[in-house]
């Protein structure tokens, strides 16, 4: 999980970058993404320490929902472009439902782990 977790924190960082340039670097808040992605990078970094491991990956896990939190309006912003309709920003809409569904994929990876992890202890 603690690959996973710095994968993912790679991807977040890019998913903040790049709409960033993309826009002519306009708005700071383009970069939340990354923000979030610098974390995640760090929680897997830290937990190749396997004393601190179960706690880095409930930290990240914790991240996930924040930024699911944070993000979760675009995806219903999103259903609206797609509807054919318009929003402000379309493409920080674009972004924060990417996040979303990126935070709920590593929630839902988060939760197999820690279920699995339980299981194997208990054998």
């Amino acid at each position: 999980m603690a690959h996973f977790t710095r994968i993912f924190g790679v991807t977040l960082i890019f998913l903040g970058i790049i709409p960033y340039l993309a826009t002519g670097m306009e708005s700071i808040t383009a970069l939340i993404p990354a923000f979030f992605g610098i974390v995640f990078l760090i929680l897997g970094i830290a937990a190749r320490k396997e004393s601190i491991y179960k706690h880095m990956m409930h930290g990240a896990a914790v991240l996930a929902l924040l930024g699911l939190f944070g993000s979760g309006s675009g995806l219903i912003k999103v259903f609206t472009l797609i509807g054919g309709g318009s929003v402000e920003r379309p493409d920080a809409v674009i972004s924060q439902a990417v996040m979303a569904v990126l935070c709920i994929i590593f929630l839902g990876a988060a939760i197999k782990s820690f279920i699995d992890a339980r299981k194997a202890k208990e054998a």
